[in-house]
């Protein structure tokens, strides 16, 4: 996505403030979602990706036929020039590029693919469009400054005031399931109940007098059995936490909370704090529920987008700590390198200085200032050397 100048010369500049926070930005962004994947290599040959960055081609496959795929490799190989939709990240997904649903074009990259990839799940995502609006985005036509928040359970992306409820704060640390498919595996509001962000003050304090008394009941019942069986636990099988002992002995938390009865409102989007997903039964019963409604990647911290960015972020800090000038230099003769390094240096603190002359008088930096700067840097260049100057051990 991105955006176009009109012409005008005033918008042909920027304050150097400005350029320095929005490129902060755009690298931190990218390096947490593309710095997961792979940008040369394609996908395909490691079967159906945990999670990885994708896209879908809308030269290739035009709305009105099926939808596709591809990883971030083929987007920069096969699709150059193409217009693309940037789907973000999905789970679970293989390349489709140059398969059966691409009819005139192969993969560069790894051409020998089986006709389609029956595992892979699309939505109106990967023709542009979005929410339950059905809108692109950035929708030219929306007017309306709104964030948009990816459902954890189908992947949709939908805006914040489409969700049916008040967007929490700090929600970049939270997931979000939408009322669609929290009504399609309904057990998701007994543990909403209990586990979810709370929507209102209101909301909380009723849900709270509805069920503090049946609470207190459980909790007294709970600490009572585990009094009785830490003994007997320790003897078996050693020290082992109480979520470890209720799936031994094939205790069920779901039953328990649905045993309980509390009550929350059935309507609306519902966001769960980030260790939510430890709280979930994981039972042989429950596992078995969660597999049949394809949801058992809830029980699995590491799929979550955060666990996935975090992951980009570090793998571009490891590939930052190798620079490329010094492997460049490493070729180089004694000579050759002092010269290289003087020059980067001189360069490197000129620029600075440069720069930080406009910021410090609140100026903008213009493209005739830029040129400017490295016209003199290389008469500087060729004066040095018409001089005879150089460096030598």
């Amino acid at each position: 996505m991105s955006a176009e100048h009109s012409g005008s010369p005033r918008e042909d500049t920027v304050s150097l403030v400005d350029v320095l926070q929005e490129d902060e930005q755009l690298e931190e962004e990218a390096s947490a979602v593309l710095g997961g994947s792979d940008s040369d290599h394609c996908s395909y040959p490691q079967g159906y990706v945990k999670r990885q960055a994708l896209y879908a081609c809308n030269t290739c496959t035009p709305k009105g036929g099926e939808e596709a795929g591809i990883c971030l490799a083929c987007s920069y190989k096969c699709h150059e020039g193409h217009d693309l939709f940037e789907l973000y990240t999905k789970r679970n997904f293989r390349c489709d590029c140059g398969n059966s649903k691409f009819t005139n074009l192969q993969c560069k990259l790894f051409p020998e693919k089986e006709a389609a990839n029956s595992k892979n799940k699309y939505s109106h995502n990967f023709f542009g469009v979005y929410c339950t609006c059905n809108r692109p985005y950035p929708d030219p036509e929306d007017q309306v400054e709104d964030e948009m928040i990816q459902c954890i359970v189908c992947e949709d992306w939908l805006h914040g005031r489409h969700l049916g409820c008040v967007v929490p704060d700090c929600v970049e640390l939270q997931e979000m399931i939408c009322e669609a498919c929290m009504n399609h595996h309904p057990f998701l509001w007994t543990y909403a109940a209990h586990l979810a962000v709370p929507r209102a003050a209101e909301e909380e304090q009723q849900v709270k007098e509805e069920s503090s008394g049946e609470e207190v009941k459980r909790e007294a019942k709970e600490e009572e059995e585990s009094t009785s069986n830490d003994s007997k636990a320790e003897a078996s099988d050693g020290p082992s936490c109480k979520r470890s002992r209720q799936e031994s002995e094939g205790g069920c938390r779901l039953k328990e909370l649905q045993a309980i009865g509390q009550k929350i409102v059935q309507s609306g989007a519902v966001f769960w704090p980030s260790p939510w997903r430890s709280k979930l039964c994981s039972c042989i019963s429950c596992q078995k529920s969660l597999a049949a409604a394809g949801l058992c990647f809830l029980l699995d911290e590491s799929d979550t987008v955060l666990a996935y960015e975090n992951k980009g972020k570090n793998s571009e800090q490891e590939r930052g700590g190798h620079d490329p000038l010094m492997s460049a230099l490493d070729n180089l003769n004694r000579v050759q390198q002092l010269e290289i390094i003087h020059e980067y240096n001189d360069m490197k603190t000129e620029l600075k200085d440069f720069l930080q002359g406009f910021a410090a008088e609140g100026k903008v930096v213009t493209p005739d200032d830029i040129r400017q700067f490295f016209e003199q840097q290389q008469s500087r260049k060729r004066r040095r050397f018409n001089s005879g100057q150089f460096y030598c051990s």
